[in-house]
């Protein structure tokens, strides 16, 4: 057998040719990567109109019940309490959430094209998966309020002041905000090739590896490290800190007592299972071999449905925050009723 080095030159050529060829063709499909497609939910023009009527329902219940507990701490003075404070930051926080993908999501349902911008996904992208991440520093810190208020009332008072309430809300918001900055730079640095089409209502960062030309198991791993840390440290610091709160109220010698220490908690485990049920099912349990529509419907179970329950959940199951609420209702009643008698008498006038 003769080796021919003429034959291994031009082999070796070829192979270089179609490797530049191949860099090339992701160079181009990069650049030219300006918008993405949500499919979202892709059904007939009547359920999409349908989906529609109940999303647009959901989000306006959403922020109605949000505000009206937002506005009964405000203008209730009994609710200017470290445990109200951090309520009134945690219904902030949800309209918010919701707010960062459910228009752009119903938009998408009128829509023909259901288009997003490439910096426009990564912002919602970012700005979603932050206040999932503030979402559950704030449950940690109501969890924390509640143990020093059950089982250190002595200290309670001069422990969680009113101040340190401020700092713990504003480290909250600051710790969601940097948490999720490394894993999106690494996504926002992948490059892109020409398939745009995002099986999802929302710019979810899993999907974006995916869509990557280069393969990023690193990115991917990186960002599964992210996730697993931050949704296991705070439910485990959330289910020790209340294991602690059960063993002290079973130790309190009264029933009435034991009631209302477990309805002030049990508002806060209610949301705490709602929303880290959620999200472990999708995040954490093998889903991946599940089909695309039961991943949209687990991650509205967490950013669409969450922020309506909570609202729900803490006024029926709070005595106060319903007295605040009731309160809240008479006083808007009684300046409409003082608007409409003062108009009449101004025009008579």
């Amino acid at each position: 057998m003769v080796f021919n080095h003429t034959d291994f030159y031009d082999t070796h050529l070829v192979s270089a040719a179609l490797q530049t060829n191949e860099y090339s063709n992701t160079n181009n499909c990069s650049s030219s990567v300006s918008e993405f497609i949500l499919l979202g939910f892709s059904y007939t023009c009547e359920i999409q109109v349908f989906l529609f009527s109940i999303f647009s329902g959901t989000y306006i219940l959403t922020l109605t019940g949000n505000l009206c507990i937002i506005c009964a701490v405000r203008w209730n003075h009994r609710l200017q309490t470290p445990m109200y404070i951090l309520l009134a930051n945690f219904s902030f926080l949800e309209i918010w959430f919701i707010t960062s993908i459910v228009p752009n999501m119903l938009a998408n349902l009128l829509s023909e094209t259901s288009t997003i911008s490439f910096y426009g996904c990564f912002l919602q992208s970012y700005f979603f998966f932050s206040m999932g991440a503030t979402e559950t520093f704030f449950l940690s810190a109501m969890a924390f309020d509640r143990y020093l208020a059950i089982c250190r009332p002595l200290h309670y008072p001069t422990v969680m002041t009113i101040q340190r309430c401020i700092r713990i809300g504003a480290g909250c918001w600051m710790c969601g905000f940097l948490y999720f900055l490394l894993p999106m730079n690494l996504i926002f640095q992948l490059p892109f090739c020409c398939s745009k089409k995002i099986d999802h209502f929302l710019c979810d960062p899993d999907i974006l590896i995916k869509l990557s030309c280069v393969p990023a198991h690193a990115t991917e791993i990186i960002c599964a490290i992210y996730n697993s840390v931050i949704i296991f440290s705070t439910f485990l610091f959330i289910t020790s800190t209340y294991i602690l709160v059960i063993r002290a109220v079973l130790r309190v010698p009264s029933v009435e007592g034991q009631h209302k220490a477990f309805s002030t908690c049990g508002s806060h485990l209610a949301v705490v299972s709602l929303f880290y049920g959620s999200i472990m099912v999708i995040y954490v349990s093998p889903t991946a071999g599940n089909p695309a529509e039961i991943q949209k419907i687990l991650s509205l179970s967490y950013s669409v449905l969450t922020p309506l329950f909570n609202p729900l959940i803490y006024s029926f199951r709070n005595k106060e925050m319903k007295v605040a609420l009731r309160k809240l209702f008479r006083i808007r009643l009684r300046q409409n009723a003082e608007m409409e008698t003062f108009i009449p008498n101004e025009i008579v006038r």
